[in-house]
């Protein structure tokens, strides 16, 4: 499947106004083919509110949030991103109904999660109002396509396995985390249940690096491995006590014929005093079976903006920033796609627009485009 992108500034509303949404913000505004023209947001106290403000700009950028969605939907955008915690299915059907695209981190990827008929209702609203749906982030979401390009120079490919491997003591206080149980006691009846309920997002990740291999899966299943403090431990505010539970490793898997040929594996260590003790890549490790085998390792470095500054909030800017970027970049991809739900196997190549230095500091302003 072939299609041209655009050569347009292309007119885009924020959907929500959090951390994920102040990254895709700051992304948008150094983007000189993309114009914000609105912004959601559900909070009264935030109506009227400029999105330079709630995003903590330092500056307005004459765009005042609405719930209004109506209006939004009047401006006639090309597209919404999409960023709240948790997909709301009504919703994305109502803003794709009204012919507008949509890029999303919330939990979306292929609609695999989806039962049958609200897949078929998600799809048929996109159809119905000839608009696309995308989801992304970096994992689920990029290291998938990054998985994808690296079995390209291989052959007789067998499986391919993703791995993050990370220390996520500064972050399991976030909400995304909030299901998953850090500092449960060891054996906790039911726990395994619940990580495999909270991190149903990577079965949406596996089916979409099996469609980018052109692999149709039998099952996708999943299995859960933890890893106990040694001594207590506190991280991100929340205590880990000796014994309890402070590294989790979830392994999302995609079979056929009885062979895992598709893996998205999560180890996430909360303190660094585990038992059994894990070794923690800080980064994402790619492996395709194949002729050549293939290992590539994704590497995060912080700028030298970042560096300057550092600290735990630095580092979990990082976090949400790799979260949003995949989304930018797409936004022109999936405006020129065909109408339905769209992933990386659908889409040209996904890269980010490189702007000289000479020309960072420009961008069109948003009332130019509004008029």
């Amino acid at each position: 499947m072939t299609f041209e992108v655009e050569q347009r500034v292309l007119r885009v509303v924020q959907w929500t106004t959090g951390n994920v949404a102040a990254e895709v913000v700051r992304a948008l505004m150094g983007r000189p083919d993309i114009a914000v023209v609105g912004a959601y947001a559900r909070s009264p106290e935030k109506a009227g509110v400029d999105l330079g403000a709630l995003c903590g700009l330092g500056t307005d950028l004459g765009v005042r949030a609405t719930a209004d969605v109506d209006a939004l939907v009047e401006l006639r955008p090309d597209c919404v991103v999409y960023t709240p915690l948790h997909f709301n299915l009504a919703e994305v059907q109502r803003i794709l109904r009204a012919g507008v695209n949509v890029v999303t981190s919330a939990e979306f990827m292929t609609g695999v999660n989806l039962s049958s008929n609200d897949r078929a209702a998600l799809n048929s609203a996109a159809l119905g109002g000839g608009s696309s749906i995308f989801g992304s982030g970096m994992n689920p979401g990029f290291v998938q396509l990054a998985a994808a390009a690296a079995s390209g120079v291989s052959t007789n490919v067998r499986r391919a396995t993703v791995v993050e491997s990370v220390d996520v003591s500064e972050f399991i206080g976030d909400a995304n985390f909030a299901g998953v149980g850090w500092g449960r006691p060891k054996n906790d009846p039911g726990h395994v249940e619940d990580v495999r309920v909270a991190t149903a997002v990577f079965a949406e990740a596996v089916d979409a690096l099996a469609r980018m291999l052109r692999v149709e899966l039998d099952e996708i299943s999943c299995s859960v491995e933890f890893a106990h403090a040694t001594q207590e431990a506190v991280a991100d505010g929340v205590l880990i006590r000796d014994g309890h539970v402070g590294g989790i490793e979830v392994r999302w898997s995609g079979h056929q014929a009885g062979q895992e040929v598709v893996c998205v594996q999560q180890r996430w260590a909360a303190t660094p005093l585990l038992e059994p003790a894990w070794h923690i890549e800080h980064g994402y490790l790619v492996d395709i079976s194949g002729d050549p085998n293939v290992r590539m390792k994704i590497d995060l470095l912080p700028t030298d903006a970042d560096l300057a500054d550092w600290s735990p909030q630095r580092m979990r800017n990082i976090g949400l920033r790799i979260t949003a970027a995949p989304l930018v970049n797409a936004i022109p991809a999936v405006c020129a796609a065909p109408p339905g739900i769209v992933t990386y196997a659908e889409l040209p190549a996904i890269a980010a627009l490189l702007v000289p230095e000479s020309e960072a500091g420009h961008r069109r302003r948003t009332d130019e485009v509004i008029a």
